[in-house]
Parts: C-alpha cells; sequence; structure tokens
C-alpha cells in the first residue's frame, strides 16, 4: 500500500487510499477481514508496507493488526520500484505460510486455504482479459504462466492481487534474486517473475477463484464497491445506524452506514450510502455516496459521490469529489 493512489486524489492527499472507508470501514480492514475468513488459522503478524504516511497512519494500521490478533509491523517502500520490491520490503515476514495482497482489493469467496496447497493465486473470471494480468493452466488446473495484458486469448482469470504461500522463504528467496541480478521490467521488480522462477522450479500453484472482485482504484468504482459492501453488510445482518446518531425527521434508506453521532435532519439518506462519525446532513438528499467524518453537507442533493472529512458544502444537486477540510458553497 505504498502507491501515492492518483487515481483516487484528491481523497488520498491526506490519508492513504487503503485507509479510505467503504461501508464505514476502511478498505485495508475489511481487506484483512476477508483474508482472515479464508485462512482457517490464526494470523500472527500482517506487515504494511507503505509510504511515508506519517506516525498516526502507522498507528491506525497497527490497531487494525491487533483487531484480529496479530502483531503489526511497518515497511517503508519510499521509491516506486515494483511489486516484488514492495514484498521484498517486508522480507523478515518471508517465512512460513504468507499471504501477499494489494490493498486496494476486496473480494467475495466461499472457501479456504489448503494448508497441503503450496500456492494459491486469488483469481477471478472476467470478459476483457486483455487489460488484466491473466493466468495460465494445464490439463490438471495447475497454473503455468503469468501473462500480463495478453494480446492474444491465453484465459479469462484474471489475478487480483491476492496470494498464498506455503513456503514465505521460497519467496524471498526469488524476490532477493530479482534484484540481486537487477531483474526489470520497465523499471520495476515484479512480483509475477518470482512466481514464474517458482513455478520452474516446481511450485505448483492453484487458482482460488472468487465470486465477486470489488476494485477501490479510482472516485467511480470505490462508490460502486461501497454499494455493494453495503449489500453484502445487510444480508449479513450487520446494523449499520449507530445508536448515538441523532436522526430527526428525516429517511434512511437501508442499505446505509451511519456513523456514531451523526446528524441527520430534514433529508433522504440513502439507499447505499455511508456517513462517517460526527458528520452532520441538514435538508439534503443523497443516495450512493461516502461521506466521511465530521463533514457537514446542507441544501443539497447528492450522488455518485465522494466527499472526505472536515468539509463543509453548502448548495444545489451535483456529483462530487471533494477532498479534506474543504468548503463549497453555492
Amino acid at each position: 500500500m505504498a502507491g501515492r493512489g492518483s487515481r483516487l486524489r484528491p481523497h488520498t492527499l491526506t490519508i492513504p487510499k487503503p485507509l479510505i472507508p467503504v461501508g464505514g470501514i476502511p478498505i485495508v480492514h475489511r481487506l484483512v477481514a476477508d483474508i482472515a475468513s479464508v485462512c482457517g488459522s490464526a494470523i500472527e503478524h500482517i506487515g504494511f508496507v507503505t509510504g511515508d504516511f506519517g506516525e498516526e497512519t502507522e498507528r491506525e494500521l497497527c490497531e487494525i493488526a491487533a483487531s484480529f490478533g496479530a502483531q503489526g509491523h511497518i515497511f517503508h517502500q519510499l521509491t516506486p520500484l515494483g511489486t516484488g520490491h514492495a514484498v521484498l520490503c517486508a522480507e523478515p515476514l518471508l517465512e512460513g505460510p504468507v499471504v501477499v495482497a494489494f490493498a486496494d482489493t476486496l473480494f467475495r469467496a466461499d472457501f479456504s486455504i489448503n494448508p497441503n496447497d503450496e500456492g494459491i493465486l486469488w483469481v477471478k473470471r472476467i470478459p476483457n482479459p486483455e487489460q488484466f494480468g491473466v493466468i495460465k493452466m494445464n490439463e490438471r488446473n495447475e497454473i503455468i504462466d503469468f501473462v500480463e495484458k495478453p494480446s492474444e486469448f491465453v484465459s479469462d482469470l484474471a489475478m487480483i492481487g491476492i496470494y498464498y504461500f506455503k513456503n514465505g522463504q521460497a519467496l524471498h528467496e526469488e524476490l532477493r534474486y530479482l534484484v540481486d541480478h537487477a531483474v526489470i521490467k520497465s523499471g520495476e521488480y515484479q512480483l509475477p517473475d518470482a512466481l514464474r522462477r517458482l513455478t520452474e522450479k516446481g511450485t505448483i500453484f492453484k487458482p482460488g477463484e472468487v465470486q465477486e472482485w470489488l476494485d477501490c482504484g479510482n472516485k467511480t468504482v470505490t462508490v460502486e464497491t461501497n454499494a455493494r459492501v453495503l449489500d453484502y453488510d445487510q444480508m449479513d445482518g450487520k446494523l449499520n445506524v449507530s445508536a448515538s446518531a441523532a436522526i430527526s425527521q428525516s429517511v434512511v434508506i437501508p442499505p446505509c452506514f451511519i456513523g456514531e453521532n451523526v446528524v441527520i435532519s430534514n433529508s433522504v439518506v440513502g439507499p447505499h450510502v455511508s456517513v462517517g462519525s460526527g458528520s452532520v446532513i441538514q435538508h439534503t438528499v443523497i443516495s450512493n455516496s461516502i461521506v466521511q467524518q465530521k463533514t457537514s453537507i446542507s441544501h443539497k442533493n447528492l450522488t455518485g459521490s465522494m466527499v472526505g472529512s472536515h468539509v463543509t458544502i453548502h448548495g444545489t444537486a451535483s456529483d462530487l469529489s471533494v477532498g479534506d477540510y474543504t468548503e463549497w458553497h453555492e
């Protein structure tokens, strides 16, 4: 999670993308929960590979790890040298069973990791494989190659950025080989090059197919992912309206997330709206949107929008993407 999150600006100017909330919970927190649900065993350590996002962010990440009974570790990748280099930054944790995940992806799956499997790559069947990295398999359903944006059809199973390795030390050795021998593509060390070397040495990777792959790469897809997450929370029976929220002369159309000490008056909120703690919504109609913490919105008609924290908005209808500490009056 060391990237700048350029496609999600201005929201990533003040916090890293994986800490942006969907359904009221930071993306990376939900990702760890997704991984924990398929691991089938306790997680001992969680390493976060970040840029320099400051002590407050690092403390929040370690608290996320602690909430899963794990010890949190912070590793820094200050120069964008690729996915292989990013994973190698966490080399003290690359031993024993390891899961590697890119922190802007959420997923839904109904399988568990088999401890006898040497490696698993999470994949999703997609209609446009030429736009993604895909896997190539043999007749035994074993992965034999990794192809980035194939010009000719190889398969329709795209890698979603989550990997399991039974032998983390073997992964460590191959990543170290890439760096020590300058195996570079477009100025970066690529994780698939290490996967290919492991495959050539006999490691058997199997596909772990997911039912749904939820992207959080830009404003539009993050708003869509927020809606899907709220749908799933509702199906799972989660109550996402805080008891401390003050709602008067208003209608909240589920599914929604309404955080602690939110004030809603003379408004219609929902469906598919997340409102962070301490925010105030007055004389407003809002749907299919994300509003973060301590933000004030009044006399507004919003849909398909992302609004940051500590924002003040007053005005007419629009589709907005407004970063933190902004004032917007019309």
